[in-house]
């Protein structure tokens, strides 16, 4: 009987004993393709000794000094490294343990940098309805992830929402994809005329949505008018790229595709792939000197934040990644990966959509293609098609509550940035069979 608290109290779980590239061992020497890199964290998959070496050489050197009494060189050079990456405008790193953390920062940040201001009354967040920013309780409150936030909704602060951008369900029959987003992002700023710009913080958001849409990038046009709009009524712009940054859309930043940059950026996942917990903060050097030349201090911060090793481990991660070339192959081999997805699934009739971007991407499960009808969500669509891919030797990312919440079903494929056009036709197949298979139990 296992004494370990796992997040599912009734499904025992193999034990991972081994990595080879892609691919995890289990106990019983099964190998699974991880195609989804666990929540789209192991981007170089799991046996890298380049990464594994530069983890032993700083735990050799200090693996840990409190960052109250010390820096580190690794924390100093993974800094430079991201902001010299980075737009331009983002010019301080703020390093933690991972997502939830980053974004928690994200927001007592944001507020803190208006107080310096002399304008302690904005006290509001507007985020995006079926958006998710962890699970902490700042960041699930800003959230929308209906299953997270339930038992916790008297403990969360009040958010603002507004409508995602999320072309497949919401685009309407009369209007061309770029005039959907401009009427979608313009709900910001009639959010911000209802509340009054002077009470708000900031408005957050996931250039491409993650685990609650599944891999949703926004229309063209979207992200600039929410720029604009921010900009226009004096309030912080929060880019939540802990999925879908660090090379997983096939640029390091991925609002670089979108032509803007956030005043506060935030990633995790794909910074470190894994081989350490790992997460940081980006910010604008107009915040920075706020609180710089206002209190000195930001009221903020965790025991192992800038971690030495950590750094360490994330560092030699992004040098690899540089030095491997490794987001020109993301580039290269998503169009492979779009194009199988497509040639397999466009016809299925329980496939609603096909989406994404870079290695990224995800199916919509639908009963019916031309109403985009749900499934019953009480018959876990989702997580029967996960169990299958596990027999399958597969692992995907899925979700549920696609369509609102609580209806709907998604699978994610985000594989490891290393893979070859093998690993992607092993993942389709292997998707294509659990997918099937799960089906076929509900029909």
């Amino acid at each position: 009987m296992s004494k370990v608290f796992h997040r599912q109290l009734d499904s025992p779980l193999p034990t991972a004993v081994g990595g080879d590239g892609p691919y995890i061992i289990d106990g019983n020497g099964k190998r699974y393709l991880d195609a989804s890199c666990g929540a789209a964290v192991s981007c170089l998959g799991h046996s890298n000794q380049f990464v594994v070496d530069a983890i032993k050489h700083q735990l050799d050197a200090i693996p840990f000094a409190h960052t109250g009494f010390f820096t580190s060189e690794p924390a100093e050079e993974l800094a430079e490294f991201l902001i010299n990456q980075a737009p331009d405008n983002l010019k301080h790193v703020y390093f933690v343990s991972g997502g939830s953390e980053a974004n928690e920062t994200a927001l007592k940040l944001a507020r803190q940098y208006w107080v310096e201001c002399g304008r302690p009354q904005k006290k509001f967040f507007i985020s995006r309805q079926q958006s998710y920013h962890g699970n902490t309780l700042g960041a699930l409150a800003v959230g929308d992830s209906v299953k997270r936030r339930r038992i916790y909704e008297p403990l969360l602060m009040n958010v603002h929402n507004i409508a995602p951008c999320y072309a497949y369900r919401h685009q309407q029959v009369d209007e061309t994809e770029y005039e959907y987003g401009q009427r979608v992002a313009n709900e910001l700023e009639t959010k911000i005329l209802e509340v009054g710009s002077e009470n708000i913080i900031g408005f957050i958001a996931e250039p491409v949505v993650g685990a609650t849409l599944g891999c949703v990038p926004a229309v063209e046009g979207y992200f600039k008018r929410i720029r604009e709009i921010c900009d226009t009524h004096q309030i912080l712009l929060i880019l939540d790229e802990i999925m879908c940054g660090m090379g997983r859309t096939g640029s390091l930043f991925t609002c670089e595709q979108e032509h803007i940059s956030g005043d506060i950026v935030t990633i995790a996942k794909g910074l470190g792939a894994g081989y350490q917990p790992i997460g940081a903060m980006l910010a604008a050097d107009f915040i920075y000197a706020a609180v710089k030349h206002g209190s000195g201090d930001f009221e903020h911060g965790h025991t192992y934040l800038g971690h030495a090793s950590a750094c360490a481990g994330a560092l030699a991660v992004q040098k690899f990644i540089q030095r491997e070339g490794l987001l020109a192959k993301v580039r290269d081999k998503s169009a492979y990966l779009k194009q199988l997805l497509h040639s397999i699934f466009s016809t299925h009739p329980n496939v609603g959509d096909i989406r994404g971007r870079g290695f990224f991407m995800a199916l919509e499960l639908v009963q019916d293609k031309a109403s985009k009808q749900t499934f019953n969500p009480a018959l876990k669509l989702n997580a029967s098609i996960k169990a299958h891919a596990m027999k399958h030797g597969l692992l995907c990312y899925v979700g549920g509550g696609t369509a609102d919440g609580i209806n709907g079903d998604h699978v994610m494929l985000a594989p490891a940035f290393i893979c070859e056009d093998k690993h992607i036709e092993e993942a389709v197949e292997k998707l294509h069979l659990a997918v099937n298979d799960a089906l076929a139990q509900v029909h």
